[in-house]
Parts: structure tokens; C-alpha cells; sequence
């Protein structure tokens, strides 16, 4: 059952320790799965782990995860090869797609080189809701900061762009996450940027940002505009899951 729109919750956040499992999905992917409208049948949630390199372990927490929640979960690994033939099929046949974090860089190459940039899109376009953590944030965004490239961050601008922004991630826990976005705002390497402290989502229909929400209490979204030569910040209340 796709969403009635499109539909994006890029977030730092989604999972919890479990009592009998090494992870479960707290409020953030349960609210990827609200917002596909699925009822009456065990959500269709696929997991990317490419920026991980689809690690067989964390395909196995997120499937004990999944068991928890009551969600179908598949994982979608790209190494060595696709563990499915019609990608794109498989993807248009999701109510939810979650993408894990690790190295933004890597995986959007990955991505590229089969082609998923495209099919993302069309999902996307067909109301398949696009979600995911940290790099499986900053992706759908023109870029982001990343520790891709080594221990200090650095852009990455060569993000899907289907949201014309750019994307801060950790903000609140990495302390040199902000003052970078700002420097990069400032500069016009990024363009208007939306920002999430751990724990809390951004939600998109289309391309408008329609609310920020929260799984962990105290938590905020920003908006980073550039004014001139520097970089100005709106603090935005999300609401509580």
C-alpha cells in the first residue's frame, strides 16, 4: 500500500536496545511505517546496509528487530552482488525502505553503479516511503557532512537531491557537525541545510518539510539559512512520538 504521496523521514535515530534482541525499532521506524498507511497486513520494509557494506550481523539484528515490530523485513545487500534480480520490482512492492548508516561516499557510488539513483526516484515517485539513519539521511539530500572521507568531516554534495537541501546529521552529538554546516552554508558549498539532533526525524511530503518529530525528549531540528556571508539557524520544536 504505497503512501498518497511522496514521502521522505530522514532521521537520526530508529533504534533502541532490545530486551531479548541486541536492537529493536523505536518510534522513528514505526513512524516511517505510519506514514506508508499500511493496515491490515505486516508492513513490507526493506533494509539497505550498504554504507555498511550489508554486514551479514547487522542483517540478522535488524531481521530479530523486525520479528519484535511485526514487520515482513527483507535486506536488500548490493555485495558481491544484488540477493535479488529485478531490484526495482522488489523495491515497488515496499510499503517502507530503511537505510542504514555508515559511509554516505561509498554507498551513494555503490547506488550509482546500479542504478538505483533512478529507481529510488520512480519508488519514491510511487509512494514507497524513503527513510533511513544518518548516511541513510544525508542521501536523499544534494549532500550533507560526512566522516566518509576520514576522521575529519568533509562534504559530500553528490546526494540523490531528491530534497533540495542539504542534510546535518548528529548534531547534538558530534560537536563538529554544526559549526561545519555552518561553514559550509556560508560558504554555498551547501545550500539551505535541515538538521536533526539524535533521536529526531524530518518529515517531507514531496519536497516540503512538513513536521520534525522526536523519539527521545529535549531533542531539536534546525533549519541552517546563509544571510549575506554567514550562516543563520532556526531552532524547530519537533513533536513527540
Amino acid at each position: 500500500m504505497p503512501a498518497d504521496q511522496p514521502t521522505i523521514l530522514a532521521t537520526s535515530g530508529g533504534y533502541r536496545y532490545g530486551s531479548r534482541t541486541r536492537l529493536e525499532f523505536n518510534a522513528l521506524v514505526h513512524h516511517a511505517v505510519e506514514l506508508s498507511g499500511v493496515d491490515g497486513r505486516a508492513p513490507r520494509v526493506t533494509h539497505l546496509g550498504t554504507a555498511g557494506g550489508d554486514q551479514a550481523y547487522f542483517n540478522s539484528w535488524m531481521g530479530e528487530a523486525a520479528g519484535v515490530a511485526g514487520f515482513d523485513l527483507t535486506n536488500l545487500n548490493l555485495f558481491s552482488m544484488p540477493n535479488v534480480e529485478d531490484i526495482e520490482g522488489h523495491l515497488l512492492q515496499q510499503d517502507v525502505v530503511w537505510v542504514n548508516g555508515g559511509s554516505v561516499a561509498n554507498l551513494l557510488a555503490v547506488w550509482r553503479v546500479h542504478g538505483l539513483d533512478e529507481i529510488f526516484r520512480r519508488a519514491w515517485e510511487a509512494g514507497v516511503v524513503l527513510s533511513g539513519v544518518s548516511a541513510g539521511s544525508i542521501c536523499w539530500y544534494e549532500g550533507g557532512t560526512t566522516d566518509s572521507f576520514g576522521p575529519e568531516l568533509r562534504a559530500v554534495t553528490n546526494g540523490l537531491a531528491l530534497l533540495p537541501y542539504g542534510n546535518g546529521v548528529h548534531y547534538d552529538s558530534e560537536e563538529r557537525r554544526r559549526p561545519l554546516v555552518h561553514q559550509l552554508v556560508a560558504d554555498g558549498t551547501l545550500s539551505t541545510t535541515h538538521c536533526t539532533d539524535d533521536g529526531v526525524g524530518l518529515v517531507y511530503h514531496g519536497t516540503e518539510l512538513v513536521e520534525a518529530v522526536s523519539e527521545v525528549d529535549g531533542k531539536g531540528a534546525y533549519v541552517v539559512t546563509r544571510e549575506g556571508d554567514r550562516a543563520v539557524e532556526e531552532r524547530l520544536e519537533p513533536r513527540r512520538l
